[in-house]
């Protein structure tokens, strides 16, 4: 195995330094990584398991150190939106145009939605994309009471209207019992009402 690459000359010094002004536990243990073999001459495999690493984390780190410098060490985290398509405000901007829409009472259609999304980027999206992006920001899914397509309104009301106190069970008699309605309809008292 080939030796490692040398640190730059007051690496030790500059990073003893470091590790006195790490904000997080994090980059405390990136800064350590790298003192660890600066100062104490520890191999790859040492650091590796006194930081509780992989022993190939250890070599990007170090690689990125010799490459870039110690910018590399501070705030570099992993997460983020590295393949969005749109920013969230772009995004928000987009959605602005359909809130209109949703807080009169109207249905916002997801595919409408795609396509307006699909023109602003240029590109093909999948529905999950627009779901995605509606969830993201806030918006959640409502649809309307399902109904039977036979099904009448006036005579619903009707019915409401003209049952609404006949029907109500009798405080006696027994509690499996069948009641008559004043309407006509046979009903099941409810145990415990």
């Amino acid at each position: 195995m080939r030796r490692p690459q040398p640190l730059p000359p007051g690496a030790a010094l500059e990073l003893s330094r470091l590790l006195q002004s790490t904000p997080s536990q994090a980059d405390y243990q990136r800064v350590l990584c790298l003192w660890l073999r600066a100062a104490l001459g520890l191999p790859a495999a040492q650091v590796a398991t006194a930081l509780g690493w992989h022993v190939g984390s250890v070599y990007n780190l170090q690689s990125h150190y010799l490459h870039n410098g110690s910018a590399t060490l501070m705030g570099v985290g992993r997460g983020g939106r590295r393949q969005a398509l749109l920013s969230e405000e772009q995004e928000a901007q987009l959605l602005s145009k359909f809130a209109s829409l949703a807080g009169q009472g109207g249905v916002v259609e997801a595919s409408a939605l795609r396509r307006a999304y699909e023109e602003k980027v240029d590109a093909k999206v999948a529905k999950s994309t627009v779901y995605r992006l509606l969830a993201r920001q806030g918006w959640r899914k409502l649809v309307p009471r399902p109904y039977h397509p036979d099904a009448s309104w006036k005579q619903q009301k009707a019915f409401k209207k003209s049952c609404a106190g006949g029907c109500a069970p009798k405080p006696y008699g027994k509690p499996s019992a069948a009641y008559d309605c004043d309407c006509g309809l046979r009903m099941k008292r409810v145990l415990g009402a």
